[in-house]
């Protein structure tokens, strides 16, 4: 995994500690509070709460006009199709609001695209489909704000349209009977930033006229929702996730009981952490490698049988997905393998023949996490056709780089940290070329991967009693995310395999205080410390309950070596990565012999170095990024070592080798005017 930035939190103590006082709430979660920004009476009162006050629907721009307009179809018996959208939070919307007309007495379908046959949003053949079935009405959900020739084509066909819809509105609004945005100006709202799931919510509130019979009824699949889409967990999405997350846990609706078992959590009473884990994944699967209309189906089924019957398959569906991700991600390293240069880029783009369209972005992502920069997967169909999904970092804006790229595309959409294009395959290479140079240019010293830590504390204060406070700040989600805390200077007692091998339990102390920290996904093998390392950790917290008790669980979120120097290893590789693309003549990147021998003999004293580039780097403590970058490639020329993947293997060799008559070596030798 690419090494991270830690970046603490600080916060006002002495109004955490008013806050703690006033409030009766543990120190630590009234520090936490303060440093997320929530330090004023009214909104600790208000996140605090145990339900919230909602706002008036008729506050969103248009709501009046959609209420009338579907009355009034249900009245005189219309036909009206729900439009949706294939993941997780088109799926619930759909489900929501085709349930809601049922249960008015409309006549009503639903219809949600192919993924992989006709990509997001509304298209003219369906609409062509949709209007030959005698539909009078279309109600987009989660989509619909930017189908401006679209919306033109349904009134060209006898149609009308409303739109509820989440996402970024453009410079002009579709021809609609209603179009329902939090992000349309002339709302008269605070909060703007629901989910579609939560704006479908708002429609059905504002035509049934109670918002606490529609919490009653639907708030499950509106937290499902919510929670998939990564919106804030905050204000009104907390409230609706809060009373949606009771309804899981209470049962009340078939076929997310029957998905809850088919996860193996029917016994469980979940969190929100959960529902994200279990549950979302399960429903984005179906559309991702079959048809979104399966999960549809489940959420809106009447009998136990049935549901349980569609949630084994979803989950079927989701063990294909993991499947197909695994396949692409492997493939994708050994293109690495093969061709380096392809993550020395500052944006990573990699294509793929078949990469299938549902799973790309997942790989990005775990790409993203093992390189740290943004990714963009490709996968190209057999007619020369392709289309990627971008995953980026904080600080790097992935959507305005696309859009630069614009004349090569197709198609493309997104946000900030994630976003979709397409185009022809022939022109792969040159967008990879202009993103790059697009990327050079606007972020001359490229944002570091950060990990956000709340407080930096003495293992001394992490107890069961912490962990049980910390639950009055759940739901956790976007901008609530779970507590994470940093214990510096841990000293390593003993490392123990957990899971078949797969994960690790550390043993550790600090001043005489002992603690033992999970690490998942992480082998005995792989893991770089040993016994006697001193550590810094970064750490979630839970309680644990087994055979009747209840334990402090302890899980590490990252791992590094004490005492590094997080500034100075930045610097660096910024000097590295600017000199490998010719933009400075930095010195410091040139190993001499002294520099070679230190680096050399530490790698002989091991016999190989399995793990990472940057572990090694933090290792040496006294050379720096680019010295160590380009000493080992004068190693691998030489035949000193033979480099795979992330794995130094020291060779044999019986003749004796001068590094300086290296090609790299005489390169920077001739580049920066040394002997």
């Amino acid at each position: 995994m690419a090494y991270k930035k830690w970046i603490i939190a600080d916060a006002d103590k002495e109004r955490a500690s008013e806050v703690s006082e006033k409030f009766n709430i543990d120190p630590f979660v009234a520090f936490l509070l303060v440093s997320r920004g929530i330090r004023e009476d009214i909104d600790v009162s208000d996140f605090l709460a145990s339900s919230c006050e909602f706002s008036d629907p008729f506050k969103l721009k248009d709501m009046e006009k959609a209420a009338a307009r579907i009355e009034q179809a249900i009245d005189f018996g219309e036909k009206i199709t729900v439009y949706g959208d294939y993941d997780c939070d088109g799926v619930t919307s759909t489900a929501l609001l085709i349930t809601f007309l049922r249960n008015m007495g409309a006549e009503a379908d639903y219809y949600i695209p192919s993924r992989e046959a006709e990509g997001y949003g509304m298209n003219k053949t369906a609409l062509d489909k949709i209007q030959s079935g005698g539909t009078k009405l279309i109600i987009t959900v989660d989509n619909g704000i930017s189908a401006i020739d679209e919306a033109d084509y349904i009134y060209s066909l006898g149609m009308e349209l409303i739109v509820t819809d989440h996402h970024q509105i453009g410079d002009v609004l579709p021809k609609a009977e209603a179009v329902i945005n939090p992000h349309r100006e002339d709302n008269d709202i605070k909060f703007r930033d629901l989910a579609g799931v939560g704006v479908a919510f708002k429609l059905v509130c504002a035509i049934y006229g109670d918002t606490e019979d529609m919490l009653y009824q639907f708030s499950d699949l509106v937290a499902i929702g919510t929670i998939a889409d990564i919106v804030p967990l905050v204000s009104e999405n907390r409230g609706l996730v809060k009373a949606g997350l009771r309804m899981i846990n209470e049962g009340s609706r078939m076929g997310i009981e029957a998905l809850k078992r088919a996860a193996g959590a029917d016994e469980k009473m979940l969190s929100s952490t959960d529902v994200a884990f279990m549950i979302c994944p399960r429903i984005n699967a179906t559309g991702r490698v079959d048809s979104a209309s399966r999960a549809v189906e489940l959420l809106i089924a009447e009998s136990f049988d049935d549901a349980a019957f569609k949630a084994d398959q979803l989950n079927i569906d989701n063990t294909h997905r993991q499947e197909l991700e695994q396949n692409i991600f492997e493939d994708v390293k050994l293109k690495i393998a093969e061709n380096p240069a392809l993550v020395k880029n500052r944006v990573i783009v990699i294509s793929g023949e078949s990469y299938h369209h549902g799973v790309v972005g997942i790989v990005a992502s775990r790409v993203l996490d093992e390189y740290g920069k943004p990714v963009i997967i490709i996968g190209v169909d057999e007619n020369g056709n392709a289309r990627g999904s971008a995953r980026s970092i904080d600080g790097f804006n992935i959507y305005d780089a696309i859009s630069d790229c614009e004349d090569l595309l197709s198609q493309f959409g997104g946000h900030p940290k994630a976003a979709g294009m397409s185009l022809k395959a022939d022109d792969i290479d040159e967008f990879r070329k202009r993103i790059n140079e697009y990327a050079l240019d606007h972020y001359p010293v490229m944002p570091a991967q950060a990990i956000n830590i709340d407080i930096k504390m003495s293992p001394f204060y992490l107890n069961l009693e912490l962990a049980k406070n910390l639950s009055v700040l759940e739901p956790f989600g976007e901008a609530n995310p779970r507590a994470l805390f940093a214990l510096v200077g841990l000293t390593i007692i003993s490392i123990t395999a957990m899971g078949n091998g797969k994960h690790i339990r550390l043993e550790c102390e600090k001043k005489g205080k002992k603690i033992r920290v999970v690490k998942f996904g992480c082998s005995e093998e792989d893991f770089p410390f040993a016994v006697g390392d001193k550590i810094d950790a970064a750490v979630r917290i839970s309680v644990n309950p087994y055979n009747g008790r209840e334990y402090l669980s302890v899980q590490a979120a990252d791992i590094k070596r004490n005492g590094i120097d997080d500034e100075k290893y930045f610097s660096e590789k910024s000097v590295y990565e600017l000199f490998s693309l010719n933009r400075n003549n930095d010195t410091s990147v040139f190993p001499g012999r002294e520099i070679c021998s230190v680096i050399y003999k530490f790698l002989k004293s091991k016999g190989e170095w399995r793990f990472g580039f940057d572990e090694l780097y933090f290792s040496l403590n006294q050379v720096t990024y680019g010295q160590l970058k380009f000493a080992l490639k004068a190693f691998e020329q030489s035949g000193l070592i033979a480099a795979d993947n992330h794995k130094i293997t020291v060779c044999r060799v019986d003749a004796k080798v001068d590094l300086m008559n290296t090609s790299i070596m005489k390169e920077l030798k001739g580049r920066l005017n040394r002997e």
